[in-house]
């Protein structure tokens, strides 16, 4: 199966799957400095081939390589980045959150010489399925999220385009490595006011500007350790701006919040785009039925064109424990599958 002959309502994951247990107690390992070169290779390969299994298990159309090397979505990136001092965290007691995770001071020029490190899992995933398989990598307003300060820049604005250069190096690199379905994830969309909206937007054009490949925006409202950043958690602020986007695809987060704000996308002029409809509450560790996903989709068809809704979680499944994880999946195309046949 191709990208070109996906069944109706196309299944896909939104990028990260669920950690194995084992997989825990290797980053602890890792972290006490006891895996070498060979083990970390070894590990990475085995918790991606563990992600498309289940993935392909659960019978989902568009795969990922489950994001299985990545640390809290986000801090693992900036390993790769230039110039950056990390600070220390505002809070270490008590529960990790958003403050527990180490800030970084921009004390230079930004710059990614080898890039931000998706290309080799890329890879590494498309040699083990012929699946259509969609490549991640965060956004250019999500990576300022750590970032402290403009250091040798005279304006915040110079960091932010050097983000947008690097991500759009990083796109056009997972090309060449084969990728022909590109998501940007871009939730720092929902922590700003809407006046930043127009900004961000221009920002996303630099950073998919010339790359050859279909393009998906996801934006949802965070789910680092499981839970939202935003409080209000609305996309009604990021209208008509987002419209401007240039993607192919804008994948949205529904499920966790009862479908709110559904209409948005009937209400303003959505038909040049795709919908990635987030049907699965990734927050949650109950399953969704079969039932329910169907019942969800077909509300989704009252607002997006069959030919042009794909079902999805909200977002990534790394927060979720592996079997409700699978549960999740399993459910979402037996839902599916529902209401293909009417």
């Amino acid at each position: 199966m191709t990208q070109h002959d996906l069944p109706a309502l196309p299944t896909s994951v939104v990028g990260s799957h669920a950690l194995p247990g084992w997989l825990w107690l290797a980053r602890e390992a890792m972290d006490a400095g006891r895996l070498g070169e060979t083990d970390l290779a070894e590990v990475q390969r085995d918790a991606t081939r563990l992600a498309i299994d289940d993935m392909t298990d659960a019978g989902i159309d568009i795969i990922s390589d489950g994001e299985m090397g990545r640390v809290n979505f986000l801090y693992g990136f900036y390993q790769h980045l230039t110039n950056l001092e990390v600070l220390e965290p505002r809070r270490k007691l008590g529960r990790p959150f958003f403050d527990t995770v180490p800030p970084f001071r921009v004390v230079g020029k930004i710059a990614a010489p080898r890039g931000l490190g998706t290309v080799q899992p890329f890879r590494l995933a498309r040699a083990m399925s012929a699946k259509p398989m969609k490549a991640t990598c965060p956004g250019p307003a999500t990576l300022i999220i750590p970032l402290r300060g403009h250091g040798g820049y005279s304006s915040p604005a110079g960091v932010y385009e050097d983000l947008a250069a690097i991500v759009n190096a990083e796109c056009r690199a997972l090309v060449e490595a084969g990728a022909e379905f590109i998501q940007l994830d871009e939730p720092n969309y929902a922590q700003h006011p809407s006046g930043d909206i127009e900004y961000f937007v221009e920002l996303f054009n630099h950073a998919v500007e010339g790359v050859a490949a279909k393009i998906a925006i996801h934006i949802c409202f965070g789910n680092l350790f499981g839970r939202p950043w935003s409080g209000g958690r609305s996309y009604r602020p990021m209208f008509p701006a987002l419209l401007k986007v240039k993607a192919q695809q804008i994948v949205l987060e529904f499920g966790s919040r009862e479908l709110a704000e559904l209409e948005l996308w009937k209400e303003y002029k959505t038909d040049a785009f795709e919908l990635g409809f987030g049907c699965i509450d990734v927050k949650a560790f109950r399953p969704e039925s079969p039932e329910l996903v169907a019942a969800r989709i077909r509300r989704a068809l009252t607002v997006c064109p069959r030919q042009r809704l794909f079902i999805n979680p909200d977002c990534g499944l790394w927060e979720t424990p592996r079997g409700i994880a699978v549960q999740k999946l399993k459910a979402m195309v037996e839902g599916t599958k529902m209401v293909r046949r009417g």
